[in-house]
């Protein structure tokens, strides 16, 4: 197949490089150094389950600069979706479909706006990776999945053709038939671990561990699971419950991506996760005031790191 990885970053660096040493031909589109490293010494994924190292990739800085694709991966960040969205419409010229893998639950509809319904499917990435250094993605633990589908429970076969391209290079991945649950499922744990760890500035098996943080968490998930059943999305009384016995099976050093950026002074992803729920839970007139609080405690950060 031949894949566009909109976005280098842990996502799309660690799944694309899994497609790219198994012959599929990748063009991953980066910027800055990374995009400089990437083209000079290659893409490095280090990893306790797939480690690879690739010493020819084949990265370029825009979309513009590929021929047509069958599959677009989106992986940029959700402050960057627009501007990236409003370059792919040559790039699924014929007939080729983007598959969103960010975080959040609304990535998929920005990119309907720009590019029409029938052009975009839905993915879920589950995984704990980050750029370590230019050229270099660090994964940590063991989980590395993908889940794909369409809305409308019609898969269209590019996105079939993508799941078995993934299996054939060794990667978790299935196309299932409610993409919306599997994304809403995500969300859950994604807005309580993010916002929580990103307030303590801790990995989760410290949040985990304190009580205060720990209720904080559960806290959060319930609210998310109230929103998402406004949303047309049942979830059992128990399931955020489950996700609190998921979160005690993770690696303790395990830190959410927006904790990364925090750290690194980047702009956050804060708008399309805790600061979603208060956004749909005002609306459905539903209190959030866990989610509300995050959010409006990282607000400061959102572009980055304020000035002193």
């Amino acid at each position: 197949m031949r894949i566009v990885v909109m976005g280098t970053g842990g996502v799309g660096g660690y799944f694309g490089g899994q497609l790219a040493k198994a012959g599929h031909e990748v063009i991953f589109v980066a910027r800055g150094a990374h995009l400089a490293a990437l083209q000079e010494r290659g893409l490095k994924v280090e990893s306790s389950i797939a480690p690879l190292a690739l010493t020819r990739v084949n990265a370029v800085e825009a979309p513009l600069a590929t021929a047509p694709a069958d599959v677009v991966m989106f992986c940029v960040k959700l402050w960057d979706a627009e501007s990236a969205a409003a370059q792919l419409a040559p790039v699924l010229a014929k007939g080729g479909v983007v598959i969103p893998f960010q975080n959040g639950v609304e990535s998929h509809l920005i990119l309907r706006r720009a590019l029409g319904g029938e052009r975009v499917a839905g993915g879920v990435a589950h995984i704990s990776a980050t750029i370590r250094s230019p050229g270099v993605i660090a994964h940590t633990g063991s989980m590395a999945r993908l889940r794909v589908g369409s809305f409308n429970g019609e898969t269209p076969e590019q996105v079939r053709a993508f799941a078995d391209a993934g299996r054939a290079a060794g990667i978790d991945i299935s196309a299932v038939p409610d993409i919306a649950r599997s994304l809403w499922e995500k969300f859950v744990l994604l807005v309580a671990m993010s916002g929580v760890c990103s307030l303590a500035r801790q990995p989760i098996g410290v949040v985990r561990r304190e009580p205060e943080l720990r209720s904080t968490l559960l806290a959060s998930m319930l609210e998310t699971v109230a929103v998402a059943r406004t949303q047309g999305i049942a979830f059992a009384d128990d399931f955020a419950g489950k996700e609190m016995s998921f979160i005690d099976e993770l690696p303790p050093a395990m830190r959410p991506s927006m904790l990364n950026d925090l750290i690194a002074g980047k702009p956050l992803e804060a708008p399309w996760l805790a600061g979603a729920v208060a956004r749909m839970g005002n609306e459905a007139k539903i209190a959030v005031p866990v989610n509300a609080t995050i959010f409006a405690a990282l607000k400061p950060w959102l572009n980055g790191a304020p000035p002193a």
